[in-house]
């Protein structure tokens, strides 16, 4: 209804002609997420109307009657000027003529108590995006006092201060992927990407809410063990550095005060030369919770393994750092013997368990072959 205009919008009208709407229980997700991509900034392709809907599912017949819903939409997007989107979705019927004010009157709700977030206060909670918190304590979350640091305004941002990379508490995975910085150390970044969640969650869900959430599968969680990433916790007085791999103790235990929140995620910016890979697989390819995931991060001298971090999740209680399997690997060539002797290693420090994901002996093939994944691309650059 909020994008209601007076008939049908543009976008509604598509669906209408072409037989999208199908039962209704998806059809308005789909119709907002291509209102989204009429107002957003993304180049007016057929892909880029088809990926803005990815977080949306129907099991009703298939998607072609949506896919060319989609392309209709996209041919009406050709003649729009990228100055000034909005006014063009307006003009055209695909969003109402209030949404012109609408960052104006959402500007005027904030309050100092959301800006001032970050202060001590022990009573309190800090809260990311709560992608996964709303959902899994949806009746207790709303009676909680929290501290928001999702969209903090000193809490935003990716930097790089010579060879590391400083981000924000607030930054979120749809910052990381449109980041200068991460597209420019890690060519492969899309892929990982179209891995993790939904557009939708990418761009609410924080990096700092991925790691004190603590999931023993959380995908970034694993993305950043593998590069023995830093945390700057605050208490609003003081600050300490903590590695990464240092923080889970148990399941769902971290090591944090209740007073404390993430301030910072710092890692050390990849080497030239340096190999970096995230494998996933879930139920489902996409939009779904990983069963394992694991990442590797090698910096090469020449072509030795000099220094080494790799992680998995799904194989144990908390996010796992595999350090043994990470010092055997440093001074090694990469070749299929030391893969073939890595992998009894890895297989020692996992400890899954069996659950609506796989079985524990799943979880242990599927890991293994996740590893040897890693290395295909060396193996093959090699020969």
């Amino acid at each position: 209804e909020g994008i209601n205009v007076d008939g049908l919008n543009a976008i509604q009208q598509a669906f209408s002609d072409e037989g999208a709407t199908q039962c209704g229980f998806c059809t308005p997700g789909f119709i907002v997420s291509l209102a989204g991509f009429c107002i957003s900034n993304d180049e007016p392709v057929y892909e880029n109307a088809i990926h803005a809907m990815n977080g949306n599912i129907c099991r009703c017949t298939g998607y072609k009657s949506i896919e060319r819903a989609a392309a209709v939409v996209n041919n009406l997007m050709q003649k729009r000027k990228m100055d000034n989107p909005l006014l063009f979705a307006v003009d055209n019927k695909m969003i109402p003529a209030y949404f012109l004010s609408v960052k104006e009157r959402l500007q005027a709700l904030k309050d100092d108590r959301i800006k001032n977030a970050v202060v001590s206060c022990p009573q309190k909670k800090f809260l990311g995006g709560g992608t996964d918190l709303y959902v899994q304590q949806h009746e207790t979350m709303v009676e909680e006092d929290i501290h928001f640091l999702f969209d903090h305004h000193s809490l935003n941002g990716t930097q790089q201060n010579e060879n590391e990379c400083w981000m924000g508490a607030s930054v979120t995975a749809a910052d990381i992927a449109r980041s200068p910085i991460f597209k420019n150390y890690f060519p492969e970044l899309q892929k990982y990407m179209k891995l993790i969640s939904s557009t939708q969650i990418r761009n609410m869900a924080t990096i700092a809410g991925n790691i004190c959430n603590a999931s023993p599968i959380g995908d970034f969680t694993i993305f950043f063990l593998a590069l023995d990433a830093q945390l700057l916790l605050s208490n609003g007085t003081n600050s300490r550095r903590l590695p990464l791999r240092q923080f889970y103790k148990g399941y769902k235990i971290i090591d944090k005060d209740a007073e404390e929140h993430v301030e910072k995620i710092i890692f050390q910016t990849p080497a030239a030369g340096s190999f970096f890979n995230f494998e996933k697989v879930s139920k489902r390819t996409h939009l779904d919770i990983a069963s394992v995931n694991t990442a590797i991060y090698l910096h090469m001298n020449a072509d030795t393994i000099a220094e080494a971090g790799l992680s998995a999740g799904g194989v144990g209680p908390i996010p796992a750092y595999l350090k043994e399997s990470s010092e055997f690997l440093k001074g090694n060539k990469i070749t299929e013997h030391t893969i073939a002797d890595l992998l009894p290693i890895v297989q020692s420090e996992i400890s899954p368990i069996s659950d609506a994901r796989g079985s524990a002996e799943y979880k242990r093939l599927l890991l293994q072959q996740l590893v040897k994944a890693h290395f295909m691309p060396l193996i093959t650059k090699g020969e």
